[in-house]
This record gives C-alpha cells, structure tokens and sequence, in this order.
C-alpha cells in the first residue's frame, strides 16, 4: 500500500515521542550512559561483549577461525549484552564503546587494555595481531579492505534500511521498502558478479572480508536475515549462495554463530563462551535441562 498522507517536516526537529517498531523503547537522540553497570572481566585476554546479530557473529567467527588455525592467544570470553534490554547503555559498556553498539572488545594482552569497537576494526585488530586472515601487504591487502569497507558502507542499507522498514516497522510502506529492496538487491548483484569468477570475495583466499561480508549477505540468501530470501528472489544471485553456503559449512562459522545467541533453537544458543568446551556443556538446553 502507498503512503499518500504527506510530511511537512518542522523547521527544528524534536524528539517528543517514540518511532514505533521494535526495539523503539531503546532509540534515543543522545548519547551515553543511561545507568551503572561494569562490564564482567574473564580469564582470557579478551574479553567480548556482543549480541548475535550480524556484526557480533562477524566477531566471534573471527575468534573461532583464529583458534581453529592454532592461535591459542586467540582464546576469549564472550558475555552477552541484551541489546533488547539496554545493556549496551551501561556505563561500562559505554565506556569501552561511547557509541553503545555491539560488539566491543577489550584486550588485556598488553601493559594497558585496549579498547576496540566496531566491528570491521576489531576485525581488522585481529587479523592483524596474529597476522591472519589478511595479507601483509600489497594488491591482495587492498583488495581485502576494499571489501571489508565495501560491507561498512553498504549493509547499513540493508539493515537500518531494507530490513527495518521491511520486517520492523510499525506500518509497511511501499516508497522505503522499494527503495531499499532495490539497493538490496543491487549489492547483492555486485557480489554476485565479483564471486562469478573467484572462489572468495577478495580472491582464492579466506579473509577478514568473507567474515565481514557473510553474516549479513550470506545469512539473507540462506534465508535467516529478516525472513526475506523468497521476497528478494535470493535463489537467483547463485554465485552468492554457493559462496554462502561454503562458508556456512565451516566448523567455525558454525560455532561462531551460536556465541551469544539468545535466540532461536535453545541448542543453537551458548549465551556466554568462556572455553571451548562450552559447546558441548552450556548451550541454552543443556543448562536449562540441568537446572530442572
């Protein structure tokens, strides 16, 4: 359905009333902390604090690849922050990310910890403390950015745009939804062209780019992003989906998935991570199944 009532917007905007949709109760025009809360501290040199969504998973894929390829410097807690609830809010939380979205990251492993947020730079921090994932330098080191940027400046559209006014909107509107369901599938086009002829968006390599890139395109072809696959026709970019599904297959991806998840099937779910035998001992089943 078209919206045909017409907006004057006023010449000084306000915020005088929530938006309406989900998550509006925690959409403010203001930054900071809104409460005292510190962050909990682990063993570990580094200490996550995520949800996940797309960007969190981008993360905690990076953190089992690393470990999965011998890194054991890479070993972390991960503790869950309720974005539903306002924990990234707290003032700890803001504290080590004044914009309050996850994930952030503070790694102890040096004289003084280190903060990192956002998530393309804590991925990009990874890659290179253990020298992974990203080529040292040269043409390929460029090519991997030029995507990893790529992911930073066009999935804002797909989520903020195309998957808030298509699945989280008070209303649907036709104008947004259009507008963004093009620029969706646009992108989703330009990967589909890149991977026609590489096995990897950057090349023949596994990189920070993949791990960027496949928790939001990757996960909306296979249909977990927004409930969407069908209505973008996600079957027809089939480079993108043989490319998807490789990488879902991934031992670490997979386990990557499940840390901090506080959604979905309680098996999939490993609301904190502090070991690597978490995976077998504190999924949301087993720890709900125990306390019965």
């Amino acid at each position: 359905m078209s919206d045909t009532s017409t907006y004057t917007p006023p010449k000084v905007w306000t915020w005088d009333s929530e938006s309406g949709g989900r998550f509006a109760n925690i959409n403010r025009p203001i930054a900071g902390a809104t409460h005292d809360k510190d962050l909990p501290v682990g063993d570990h040199p580094l200490q996550l604090y995520s949800l996940a969504t797309p960007n969190g998973v981008k993360v905690t894929v990076m953190l089992e690849e690393l470990l999965a390829a011998g890194h054991q410097g890479a070993e972390y807690d991960a503790w869950l922050i309720n974005i539903g609830e306002g924990d990234q809010f707290g003032s700890g939380f803001v504290d080590i990310n004044p914009n309050s979205k996850i994930p952030a990251l503070t790694d102890h492993s040096g004289e003084k910890p280190v903060r990192v947020f956002e998530s393309g730079s804590i991925l990009f921090h990874l890659a290179e403390k253990f020298d992974a994932f990203l080529p040292r330098s040269g043409p390929e080191r460029t090519e991997v950015m030029n995507w990893v940027f790529w992911q930073m400046g066009s999935a804002p559209y797909l989520g903020g745009g195309f998957g808030h006014f298509y699945a989280y909107a008070p209303e649907k509107w036709e104008y947004p939804i259009n507008r963004f369901s093009m620029e969706t599938k646009r992108q989703l086009d330009v990967l589909d062209r890149e991977l026609a002829s590489k096995t990897f968006v950057a090349g023949e390599d596994y990189t920070i780019a993949d791990i960027a890139i496949w928790p939001w395109y990757g996960q909306l072809v296979l249909g977990r992003l927004y409930d969407a696959a069908e209505f973008l026709d996600a079957g027809s970019y089939k480079n993108v989906m043989r490319w998807a599904k490789a990488i879902d297959a991934r031992p670490a991806v997979q386990r990557g998935r499940m840390v901090n998840r506080a959604f979905g099937e309680l098996h999939t779910q490993l609301r904190e991570r502090h070991d690597s035998g978490d995976f077998e001992t504190r999924t949301q089943d087993k720890l709900e199944t125990a306390a019965e």
